[in-house]
């Protein structure tokens, strides 16, 4: 959608098509982000899925905060309800760079950096189909 002139709407059902993802999983991560005020949806003929005015320019750890929830970047990656320095799982020490490594990136990259990064042809947003025939 970061790709699109702004105000555009698009079908998640092309969005769900374009990216390979299944259309029902992608509905529910799109009106998590309608209910978070990151997009705007509408119904009809010329509806569909638009970023905000200013999404573009938020980063996606902020997205995925929206779509994950707090807990997002403290739950233990096997599972347990306390998991820290003092009361770690058999793979936290492993774990905790990475985590934290992985919020530093997520906080430097924005949809408007990564839809411009796809337009000049550094990145592409999907594989080819599963299936070839």
């Amino acid at each position: 959608m970061a790709m699109q002139p702004h105000g555009t709407f698009v079908l998640n059902r092309e969005l769900a098509e374009q990216l390979n993802v299944p259309a029902p999983y992608l509905a529910k991560v799109l009106q998590a982000l309608v209910r978070g005020s990151l997009l705007y949806s509408s119904r009809g003929r010329n509806g569909g899925f638009c970023l905000r005015e200013g999404v573009e320019k938020v980063d996606l750890m902020q997205i995925l905060l929206h779509l994950e929830g707090p807990q997002f970047t403290d739950t233990c990656l096997l599972g347990l309800k306390e998991c820290t320095d003092e009361t770690a799982c058999p793979i936290h020490k492993q774990w905790k760079p990475i985590k934290h490594k992985l919020a530093r990136v997520l906080r430097t990259e924005t949809p408007g950096k990564l839809a411009r990064a796809v337009k000049t042809g550094k990145y592409r947003l999907a594989d080819l189909p599963m299936i070839m025939v």
